[in-house]
């Protein structure tokens, strides 16, 4: 809970100043940590009261920055510390992972180990989100390197070389997909061989429980759904859609989805209801139905255009969308902010002034819940204040936040802001190839 009161209690009086508000039926502020990927359930929801409705200015002045390398992955915010990895090249090529002060910016620690990247393309860093489960910290590399940390002091508990020990037959964009804790267990997608797409380890000890498929590895990160009754981990692989037992790895259900030309899904796959969906850059998108009474899948629609410029539906690459009620909403190859239905994944509109124009655009969209206000950081750095309906994209307001920069993708212009933002406690912590900055969301 967030408490707004600075006086020198002592825990239990501070527990005991709760108990009484809510004996009182006074409202109690609560505020949701981001300690992984998307979010505290994997899904872009943000629950928070208290927050601005309007930015005062076009730029907003960040709480506090700190300086860090480049990296595509996202922080993480868990218990008062912000987590991220990047890469320094030079006068070795290293991996760190970094913990900081939420509320100060101060560095609390930081881990690094000699990585040389072989065979990964756009070298800026590590793509994987930092996962944190209570007082670890576990940390996937683009070589496939895994690390589990002690929250508060950096210290390894355990380690894994995970290309060498499964085999990995290495995406060309390196490992990205961010860990899953379900209970006792990490959850995986790697690609290893043989039969080692998805694997789980003990995360207490890092020991092997189980592999699971022959699947090449795409990019997308695996999120845990119930379907009839069941826990499902559904993994999106270079090759297919899977439906897998946590706890045994056995493959409940599995619909082939093979590329036309290679692994490239990156968007985390959605669930509405009973609804599956995912959108890959060359191959469109695909609408699975979850069947309610047995672990089972059917394809309820699947659209896509000529090529990634001649589009039908939404062929997204690194946007995961966003569903509200009857329509899906993403970003298209080259920009497009698009609405579709999402019976039959027609377009219902399309815009172009939410992010600029040109391949990989990109966006990222967390719902805040309830108010369903939708916040959405842009390639620029802005961070958008909007609502999203079947008639339209309304903006309601906009700030920029961070500069974006080269490493990430030098070829467009001033550069990207890739990396997915974290919201924790009426702030936003956004990340570049050169800091780490946090903004106050909080309502004056």
């Amino acid at each position: 809970m967030a408490c707004f009161f600075h006086f020198p209690w002592t825990g239990c009086c501070v527990v005991l100043f709760w108990y009484l508000l809510a004996g009182l039926g006074l409202p109690v502020a609560s505020a949701d940590d981001w300690p992984q990927w998307r979010g505290p359930a994997r899904d872009g929801v943000w629950r928070e009261s208290g927050l601005v409705t309007t930015f005062s200015a076009r730029e907003s002045t960040p709480e506090w920055t700190a300086k860090i390398g480049a990296g595509y992955s996202g922080p993480t915010v868990s218990d008062g510390r912000v987590f991220v990895t990047d890469r320094v090249a030079e006068p070795r090529q290293i991996e760190r992972v970094h913990c900081f002060d939420a509320k100060l910016g101060r560095k609390l620690w930081t881990y690094q180990y000699d990585c040389p990247y072989v065979g990964i393309g756009y070298t800026a860093g590590p793509r994987a989100a930092v996962t944190v489960d209570g007082d670890r910290a576990f940390a996937l590399g683009a070589m496939g390197h895994l690390h589990c940390l002690d929250v508060g002091s950096g210290t390894v508990l355990w380690k894994r070389d995970l290309r060498k020990e499964f085999n990995i037959k290495m995406p060309i964009w390196g490992i990205a997909a961010a860990p899953l804790v379900v209970d006792d267990l990490l959850i995986l997608q790697i690609g290893g061989t043989p039969d080692a797409c998805v694997v789980a380890l003990e995360k207490r000890s890092g020991e092997d429980v189980w592999r699971a498929l022959g699947d090449r590895a795409c990019y997308s990160a695996p999120i845990l759904i119930r379907q009839a009754g069941r826990d499902v981990v559904v993994c999106w692989t270079g090759d297919s859609v899977a439906g897998l037992d946590p706890r045994k790895g056995t493959v409940y259900w599995r619909f082939p989805f093979p590329p036309s030309r290679m692994p490239i899904g990156v968007a985390t796959p959605i669930v509405h209801g009973d609804r599956l969906f995912v959108t890959s850059f060359y191959d469109g998108s695909l609408m699975l139905r979850l069947l309610p009474d047995r672990l089972a899948v059917e394809k309820v629609w699947h659209r896509v255009g000529p090529n990634e410029r001649d589009t039908e539906a939404l062929q997204s690459i690194i946007s995961t969308p966003l569903w509200l009620g009857d329509h899906i909403y993403g970003v298209d190859s080259y920009g497009q902010l698009r609405c579709l239905r999402a019976s039959d994944g027609s377009r219902v509109w399309e815009d172009q002034t939410a992010t600029p124009k040109g391949r990989w655009s990109t966006i990222h969209f967390v719902r805040h819940v309830p108010d369903d206000r939708v916040w959405m950081f842009n390639e620029r750095g802005e961070l958008i204040i909007a609502r999203l309906d079947p008639h339209g994209f309304h903006e309601i307001s906009r700030t920029k936040i961070i500069d974006p920069t080269k490493q990430q993708l030098t070829r467009r212009g001033k550069g990207v802001c890739w990396a997915h933002p974290a919201f924790a406690d009426r702030y936003v912590y956004a990340r570049s190839d050169e800091k780490l900055i946090c903004v106050s969301l909080e309502k004056d």
